[in-house]
């Protein structure tokens, strides 16, 4: 009987220990669980805050390249408006040498013009001499060389006045035009009406339409 008493006491001893055990094991999982937990919830902060790292690194760089293309964009507006004030001064120099081109032209025609109606004005009084001579030639030396020889000089001198454009003004015959003529004395004439020029003093002439000496004439009454 005590041998019996004793199995059972044994039985129920190893029981206790097995409980025992298994409870310390739910102990332990329990604990292993939670720090487990713990481990998960401690590391999720970690990889929120990663996540708020990289917006704000992404931020950055876009605010960077942000201001790196606004500066660019001034720089390349700086550029243009200097580049239109210079075109700008280019164009208002090419007018101004333009104008300042014709104008030169045509102050150096005009200086031109008046020096040579100058010169044709100092020449005229030598072809009304050429004029005069050649007038006072009697009819029987007409033919002679010396005649000769001078209307070959009158008709030269005449040749190249007209190449320069220089004409003798219409007189006899034409209407009065003070433009042209200048009336010294009136006539009467059977031949010409009022106003008509009957008679040629001294001849006039012109250069390029300009009158270089105007004629002076007699006028009808």
């Amino acid at each position: 009987m005590r041998g019996v008493a004793e199995e059972k006491d044994k039985l129920q001893e190893e029981n206790m220990s097995e409980e025992e055990n298994g409870q310390q094991g739910e102990d332990l999982g329990g604990m292993t669980e939670g720090k487990e937990t713990a481990a998960r919830s401690e590391d999720a902060p970690d990889a929120a805050g990663t996540g708020e790292d990289a917006g704000k690194a992404e931020s950055k760089e876009e605010k960077k390249e942000r201001k790196k293309k606004d500066k660019t964009d001034k720089k390349q507006e700086a550029l243009k408006e200097k580049i239109a004030e210079l075109e700008d001064r280019v164009k208002r120099q090419m007018a101004e040498f333009e104008n300042f081109r014709k104008r030169t032209e045509k102050e150096k025609t005009a200086m031109f013009e008046t020096g040579a109606k100058s010169v044709i004005e100092k020449m005229l009084p030598v072809v009304d001499n050429f004029e005069r001579g050649l007038a006072s030639v009697p009819e029987g030396e007409k033919d002679g060389a010396f005649a000769q020889g001078m209307e070959m000089i009158y008709k030269q001198l005449m040749t190249e006045f007209e190449s320069m454009d220089v004409k003798p003004i219409p007189a006899v015959g034409e209407e009065f035009n003070p433009d042209f003529h200048n009336a010294v004395m009136q006539v009467e004439s059977e031949e010409y009406e009022t106003g008509v020029i009957a008679q040629e003093l001294q001849k006039g002439y012109t250069y390029r339409d300009s009158v270089v000496r105007h004629s002076m004439v007699a006028v009808v009454s």
